[in-house]
């Protein structure tokens, strides 16, 4: 497939962009900085861009079967993030797509939306939840309610474990939906390389269009 990657050069994008290189795919690597070129996979065809913009968005779409939105704001611009994915939906929805059937949308978001078993709220709504996270994860709830109000686009949204942090690559995970995965442990982790192993499995083979899905050990 071609793949188009935005936020190719942060700690979720740079990995999803090694797995779908590894699998063979045609990717490119989308940073906003030129400066960012060094740090990016040597597999990948390097190009600058910003998902904020239409016009970098239509032009980067263009004849690609996958647009992958790894995006994240810096602190205190956490706004930015649902501006960011309707922008994308906007651009998204007037490229036709290699088949004529569009170019699909694969978004990786936040955990702070997902339902904690036997609590009856989310992840966010719990009293441990870190403070300086709650915006980010506001704006992920913001950035998932543009997705589901989207009829144009066929999109997916990936929501990880309630831990996500660099690992390995165990080619392992179970999925879930609305709901927080937990393990045996009462842990709710996944390595953000099984991350980009479950969003480049859901590419190749599309499970969940036009909703959440969750990946987690």
């Amino acid at each position: 497939m071609r793949i188009t990657v935005f936020g190719a050069a942060g700690g979720v994008g740079s990995r999803v962009v090694a797995e779908a290189v590894s699998r063979g795919h045609d990717v490119t690597a989308v940073v906003r900085d030129t400066t960012r070129f060094p740090s990016l996979h040597p597999g990948a065809a390097h190009r600058t861009g910003d998902a904020a913009r239409p016009e970098d968005v239509a032009a980067l779409a263009a004849d690609q079967d996958v647009v992958i939105t790894a995006t994240r704001p810096a602190p205190g611009q956490e706004h930015e993030l649902p501006r960011t994915t309707a922008a994308l939906m906007s651009a998204l929805a007037e490229v036709p797509g290699p088949s004529g059937t569009g170019v699909r949308l694969l978004v990786v978001g936040g955990a702070g939306g997902l339902t904690v078993p036997g609590t009856g709220g989310t992840v966010l709504d719990q009293p441990d939840f870190p403070p300086f996270l709650v915006p980010i994860a506001r704006a992920c709830n913001e950035q998932l309610a543009i997705c589901r109000a989207e009829t144009r686009v066929d999109w997916t949204y990936l929501s990880p474990a309630s831990l996500l942090e660099p690992g390995e690559r165990t080619g392992r995970y179970r999925l879930g939906a609305d709901e927080l995965l937990i393990d045996a442990d009462g842990h709710s982790r996944i390595s953000m390389e099984d991350l980009a192993v479950a969003l480049l499995d859901e590419a190749e083979n599309p499970r969940h269009r036009r909703v959440r899905f969750t990946a987690a050990y």
